[in-house]
């Protein structure tokens, strides 16, 4: 049992670093070259935090009961 939750911290900060790589990539595009981000890697991104929001609620839901 350790080791699938340990494996689950590692995959969910991996997943975190990610997601924050990448959105300090697209806020240095919209500040520094005032673009707009590419609508599919916001979406993307969007993608990614309901994954890992539902990897997290399922967490939590079970420590409630």
């Amino acid at each position: 049992m350790a080791t699938k939750a340990s494996e689950k911290k590692e995959l969910v900060k991996n997943q975190l670093q990610k997601l924050r790589k990448d959105l300090r990539v697209m806020h240095a595009g919209v500040t520094e070259e005032q673009t707009m981000p590419d609508t599919a890697e916001v979406k993307r991104i969007m993608s990614e935090l309901e994954s890992l929001l539902e990897v997290l609620e399922t967490k939590s839901s079970r420590k409630k009961k």
